[in-house]
């Protein structure tokens, strides 16, 4: 069931943030989406510790 949950999260952040980044990418250029692409894997990370924390209270 977290499985689902997970990738239901993961569809709607997609479905959310594909048509913002197509509306600005023109404004933004590869400068601003490298200045964007440091913050990724800190989320990245910080979201499997939660999701770890969250399997390991159940």
């Amino acid at each position: 069931m977290n499985v689902i949950i997970i990738l239901v999260c993961l569809f709607v952040a997609l479905v959310i943030l594909i048509p913002l980044l197509e509306k600005y990418q023109s404004k933004m250029g590869l400068e601003g989406a490298a200045k964007y692409s440091k913050y990724i894997w800190p989320l990245v990370m910080g979201s499997l510790v939660i999701q770890l924390i969250y399997v390991l209270m159940n």
